[in-house]
């Protein structure tokens, strides 16, 4: 076909066709550059917008977070799609709300604050220390570069400072600490009986008719949605990497391109004084002051003390000068310049830089290291391991893709090409599944009229955003949305009906002993029939070995009087009862606490409550806010 066209496509009448549909392609193509291509907006906040690769690098950061936080432990059924999505965009309008109402009260984060919150975070240390390859590694699994990620770090850092202030403004009195330790301390007898939901089932008999009217007003319990069991080939890092393992060759090649990179620099062990500059006049003064110190240093007197005496940098003063072992690239480039040309234990001239006039000494030097090949190999074969199966994916994808769309409807020419396994899925209702089959453009797919009801493949799907996946697939069987014949969930509502008699027998039992209980002299004993009685002893509000609904209600009774205790009932798990009774409150001594224990319950109890005042104050900014969710967008669909 494509020769015939090439044979006919010659002479003035072709020539003109092709200028005619070279024009729209081309005004296409401007409008996409200038604008059409814009990045999709997920959400705004009073006109900050949070766009689609914002919304999607902060949930994939999130997901890898979370995955090397619990380690094995982690599974992605733990954290469903959706609901991770939805919680990271309302993280997202949270952060844009301080962000904007901070800005709007004059906050701001200065550059020494963005880099001090850095250097001390703890994800970019090696052995203890601020590693910027580390930190450069960390970025960039996130999709960022250092640029990106200061800007959102100061970003946030503006946007805590509202937060810090609230909580710093907040207070408690020691009348209001004592009364809280008073209510943690308290202890109570209880005493209680369970009336179990099983024991009464078998007086719990239900008819046909009732069987009907439960059918009847319940039919939504007992539908069945429309569902779909499909074949599919996937592409991913199992079924790509594995064709053809990195060989030695290959390891050694990458070593030499990524042997600057994986060396650690060399770094130095540095302290300095700082002799600011407040303007051109004191200029002069700023360098007398800094020669007088040198020579004081010179003449036998310790850095350290010079250092607290006259430095002018409140961060390092109190240090004696001293700003840590630093690596090339964290300081000011006239100050680097210096201070790594420096010999061990040599004090510097004056250095001028925009802060002022400097004195610096290098009080230990760590010599930079190349790891040998050996050390390096499991990295670098996981890293060639990587690249190995990025380059192949995309043109296996193009491939799986020519291939099925050929087929037309069967998988088995792609997958008998490519090596690649027929897998087949359990039934999938539209409201998703586990994995990759519950992506929204996967159920879509399934769902469309070209694969449910022609029979066709799919096209080649990308099942997350940012992820190398792909998946092609077909539906072998189809179920219609349909509500289950009476006859088959007839047992179902039986016992459904008789539980929810038994525990109406349950309440109303119970109703009746606390009835007897607070009409006459009579016990939980005489009053428990043939269930058993959890004899009275003292309970605290932490106390593991009762119910959690027995021990709330416990001490939400009112205080009892003398010889006369206090009843309630409890709905326990299962449908139980337990009808409770307080016998006594024993208040604890608080004349003999220690301080600390005091302190610890303030600062407990001040941010409880600064925790309490800081989320009315944001849900109120946030009613007054402008906020605009595009929930499709923010859901991974097109």
């Amino acid at each position: 076909m494509l020769q015939s066209i090439r044979e006919h496509s010659r002479g003035w009448i072709a020539w003109a066709i092709v200028i005619l549909i070279s024009i729209p392609f081309a005004l296409w193509g401007i409008h996409s550059y200038y604008g059409g291509g814009a990045d999709p907006v997920v959400a705004s906040v009073n006109g900050v917008e949070i766009t689609r690769r914002e919304f999607d690098r902060q949930y994939h950061g999130t997901r890898l977070m979370l995955r090397e936080q619990l380690g094995a432990a982690y599974s992605p059924d733990l954290f469903p799609d959706s609901q991770l999505r939805a919680e990271v965009l309302e993280s997202m309008i949270r952060e844009a709300l301080l962000l904007t109402t901070s800005k709007s009260l004059g906050l701001r984060a200065s550059d020494q604050e963005i880099r001090l919150a850095i250097v001390t975070n703890p994800a970019f240390h090696l052995d203890g220390r601020f590693d910027r390859d580390t930190y450069e590694r960390a970025l960039a699994t996130r999709g960022l570069i250092p640029v990106q990620y200061e800007e959102q770090l100061r970003q946030r850092l503006v946007g805590t400072q509202l937060e810090r202030a609230v909580f710093a403004s907040e207070f408690v009195t020691d009348r209001e600490v004592t009364e809280a330790l008073r209510l943690l301390g308290q202890e109570r007898e209880v005493a209680f009986v369970r009336v179990p939901v099983a024991d009464l089932l078998d007086d719990a008999q239900v008819d046909d008719a009732e069987i009907q009217a439960y059918y009847q007003a319940n039919e939504f319990l007992f539908a069945t949605p429309e569902m779909v069991k499909v074949e599919y080939l996937l592409l991913d890092e199992d079924t790509v990497a594995a064709v053809a393992p990195p060989q030695e060759e290959d390891l050694r090649q990458l070593y030499e391109a990524e042997i600057h990179r994986l060396s650690e620099p060399e770094r130095r062990q540095i302290r300095h004084i700082l002799v600011s500059v407040p303007d051109a006049a004191g200029d002069v003064e700023a360098l007398e002051t800094i020669n007088a110190a040198r020579d004081r240093i010179l003449a036998g007197e310790d850095f350290g003390v010079v250092a607290q005496e006259l430095s002018d940098d409140p961060g390092s003063r109190v240090e004696g000068g001293n700003l840590g072992e630093m690596a090339p690239g964290l300081l000011d480039p006239d100050f680097e310049a210096v201070a790594f040309s420096l010999d061990e234990g040599v004090l510097s001239d004056p250095v001028r830089t925009s802060f002022g006039y400097h004195l610096i000494q290098v009080d230990r030097i760590t010599p930079a290291q190349t790891p040998s090949f050996e050390e390096l190999r499991d990295e670098l074969a996981e890293s060639a391991a990587r690249r190995h199966f990025e380059s192949l994916f995309y043109d296996w994808g193009e491939r799986l893709g020519t291939l099925t769309f050929e087929a037309g409807d069967t998988l088995a020419p792609a997958a008998q090409d490519l090596g690649l396994e027929i897998q087949t899925s359990d039934w999938i209702p539209r409201t998703g599944a586990e994995g990759v089959l519950g992506s929204p453009r996967v159920l879509a797919a399934a769902f469309s009229d070209e694969v449910l009801r022609r029979g066709l493949n799919s096209d080649l799907i990308e099942p997350q955003r940012g992820v190398l996946q792909a998946i092609v697939l077909r539906v072998i069987d189809h179920r219609d949305a349909s509500v289950r014949p009476l006859p088959e969930v007839r047992a179902e509502i039986v016992e459904a009906l008789r539980l929810e008699r038994a525990e109406r027998l349950a309440r109303e039992s119970a109703s009746a002993m606390i009835a007897q209980l607070r009409a006459g002299d009579v016990g939980l004993d005489d009053v428990a029939g043939g269930w058993s009685v959890e004899a009275p002893r003292l309970v605290t509000r932490r106390d593991s070995a009762l119910p959690d609904a027995v021990r709330t209600l416990a001490f939400d009774l009112p205080r009892p009087q003398p010889d006369r205790p206090t009843f309630g009932m409890a709905s326990l798990a299962g449908g139980d009862v337990a009808v409770v009774a307080v016998y006594d409150v024993v208040e604890k001594a608080l004349d003999d606490l220690p301080d600390p224990i005091r302190n610890r319950e303030a600062e407990t109890l001040t941010n409880l409550i600064a925790q309490s005042y800081f989320e009315e104050m944001l849900d109120d900014i946030a009613v007054r806010a402008k906020i605009e969710r595009n929930l499709t967008l923010a859901s991974g669909e097109d």
